[in-house]
């Protein structure tokens, strides 16, 4: 089965033409228009910084449901202890940026480019893209940022420059996204960290079809940084 080319039509093909191996379609560019459409359909943008736009929809795709996160004994404590101040969606720039210049076991160089960065930090300003950060002693030490479309958040990367800082940032989302009714969180491809917290996968077509019942009118946009206040320490 041929690869799609895209070109500036706004489009992509239909799940019955996506390949085995993942890949979706080559090319096009990074506007706000077809990122959007991307999210929608359940396809997400993965490609090295010398290659053109690759465009990804895994046969088995990992996820969670909030409230399915694996919290450890160890874990359990540290948010017991209120180690870190958590916010969301006040340091956003500083989070994507972490993420793309943190080094990374048995990864050379990073997939998050800067058109990439821009393309996120975008959507922020749109109110799609959010981060969620852990701060300790005033000072940035880990958290993760994704896009959020109707009641799915999809989870783009993570950092952490303290211990344990990227596991409470996402235990902390779990359970806002609980709170506030999300249905899924998508991980997209599989990780072993991430697994460790929970994530399994699932076939492609079980996860098109909660993205065919995704209302993403229901996104809730503009900051999130409210939602967290009253998880801060006192």
């Amino acid at each position: 089965m041929p690869i799609y080319q895209l070109s500036e039509e706004l489009w992509f093909p239909p799940p019955e033409d996506f390949e085995q191996h993942g890949v979706v379609a080559i090319g096009g560019d990074l506007n706000i228009e077809r990122l959007i459409l991307a999210y929608k359909l359940g396809i997400f943008p993965w490609y090295n910084e010398d290659e053109p736009p690759l465009w990804w929809s895994p046969e088995q795709r990992m996820v969670m449901k909030p409230g399915e996160m694996k919290i450890s004994k160890s874990l359990r404590n540290i948010l017991n202890r209120n180690l870190f101040e958590i916010k969301a969606d006040t340091a956003f720039e500083q989070v994507i940026g972490h993420c793309q210049n943190i080094k990374r076991p048995g990864q050379e160089g990073t997939w998050l480019n800067d058109e990439m960065k821009q393309a996120y930090i975008h959507l922020h300003h749109l109110g799609i893209a959010h981060s969620i950060e852990c701060w300790q002693n005033n000072e940035l030490v880990g958290g993760l940022y994704g896009v959020s479309l109707g009641r799915i958040f999809c989870g783009e990367s993570m950092f952490s420059l303290a211990s344990n800082a990227s596991k409470v940032a996402f235990a902390k989302l779990n359970q806002k996204l609980l709170e506030l009714n999300f249905e899924l969180i998508d991980c997209q491809v599989h990780n072993p960290f991430l697994e460790s917290l929970g994530a399994y996968e699932i076939p492609r077509e079980e996860f098109l079809d909660i993205i065919d019942r995704n209302d993403v009118s229901e996104t809730l946009k503009g900051s999130w940084t409210n939602f967290f206040i009253k998880n801060n320490p006192q």
